[in-house]
């Protein structure tokens, strides 16, 4: 391949380009990106970039000398809008008006966009926290005495709800879910990492949807919901949850279906050359074999590993299991395997008391996954004891057990 473009400034974009180089592919390379900033790092939008000492700087993932050694073609503020595959042509547009670029290779790495509230698209102070620009038009509505409402008690949610706390802001986090997160960790872990909302003064409304976002002259006033208690708010964050960024290639033949469908090189279905990595991607994991789409900042680096290796006719790498984290108040929460595959047959510690442990079984009593707050060490021996399909009930006597 002359010529591989990849499409996207998001961490999956970076680490494919990254990892090429690496793996000696030694062609052009160009990165498309439709924001104006070099492609910079998102967890820290709602956490650090937030926090009063940040000067609302981001924490850059390319620098122009990056750009500069990688020998890399970037072109910002340059929007896909289509692709034929059968004539190796994306169609961009930017401030010049449409173009086409033609390729050899073709990395889709457009990650998720995020849901919003219907209708609340024109509203001042309704705000989601994607790109730069959400998070620091959020972090000017923040400060002693404001009001807001957290629409989503996800990750995203939380880590927003933690450093609005910090800052003296009044919090309301409302949730449809019962329990949030229950989904992904079970009834009585998710409660667990719920409990520490209340515990740090913000205000947590399960159970509960929005039926309007009150305004006054365009402005947000309040936020009604669907039993009527309304509540006042200066400013309203969403974290309802993404969809796969993919609207640019209706019409392409591309096979999508909640995100881009790849094999396990993550070579999209049906066609040779293109690949698609990060948050937009659906593959079947090799630990898993089942399609999966993971929105986890770990795996768009191990995806552009694998698809670095087949470009250049390596063998494939070994993919490590899902991993994420999130930081709230003052807490790490981190999670390995894929808890919702299992049950919690083990639960130890605390979130407050920053030793919370979590073992989760699959059907054959096998580690399938796990949740540790604050304990780095011990979900990396949790990680090779899921690796290694050590049956949870060892795990926990070798590693949570107390000697007597």
């Amino acid at each position: 391949m002359n010529r591989i473009v990849v499409v996207g400034g998001s961490t999956g974009a970076v680490r494919s380009v990254q990892a090429l180089r690496r793996a000696g592919y030694d062609g052009e390379l160009v990165l498309v990106s439709d924001e104006a900033h070099l492609p910079y790092d998102r967890p820290p939008l709602s956490k650090d970039l937030l926090a009063p000492e940040s000067d609302g700087s981001p924490v850059p993932l390319l620098t122009a000398e990056d750009v500069e050694r990688l020998d890399l073609d970037v072109r910002l503020g340059t929007r896909a809008v289509g692709l034929e595959p059968a004539n190796r042509t994306l169609h961009v547009v930017d401030d010049e008006g449409p173009s086409a670029i033609v390729y050899d290779g073709l990395v889709v790495a457009t990650g998720v966009q995020p849901r919003r509230l219907p209708g609340t698209d024109h509203i001042d102070g309704v705000h989601v926290i994607r790109t730069l620009e959400d998070a620091r038009a959020v972090r000017d509505r923040l400060g002693e005495g404001r009001r807001a409402v957290v629409v989503g008690a996800g990750f995203i949610g939380a880590e927003f709800a933690s450093v609005a706390r910090a800052r003296g802001v009044e919090v309301t986090l409302v949730e449809a879910q019962e329990v949030p997160l229950a989904h992904v960790l079970g009834r009585e872990v998710a409660a667990e990492v719920a409990s520490v909302h209340e515990a740090q003064g913000a205000r947590l409304m399960a159970g509960r949807s929005v039926a309007e976002v009150v305004t006054d002259q365009g402005q947000v006033r309040a936020v009604r919901l669907d039993d009527g208690t309304e509540l006042p708010a200066d400013l309203v964050v969403v974290g309802i949850g993404a969809t796969p960024a993919t609207d640019w290639l209706v019409g392409s033949g591309l096979p999508v279906d909640d995100g881009v469908e790849c094999d396990v090189d993550l070579q999209v279905v049906g066609h040779p050359g293109i690949y698609a990595v990060g948050d937009v991607a659906r593959w079947p994991h090799p630990a898993y074999g089942r399609p999966l789409r993971i929105e986890h900042w770990t795996n768009a680096g191990d995806q552009a590993e694998v698809v670095a290796a087949h470009v250049v006719g390596r063998d494939r790498p070994n993919v490590p299991l899902p991993y994420v984290w999130s930081d709230q108040y003052g807490h790490r929460i981190q999670i390995v395997g894929r808890p919702a595959d299992g049950v919690a047959v083990a639960v130890h510690g605390s979130v407050a008391g920053g030793d919370l442990a979590a073992l989760y079984a699959g059907p054959d009593g096998r580690l399938v996954g796990a949740v540790v707050v604050d304990d780095p060490r011990l979900l990396m021996r949790l990680r090779k004891a899921a690796t290694a399909g050590t049956p949870a009930g060892e795990v926990e006597r070798a590693l949570l057990t107390p000697a007597s």
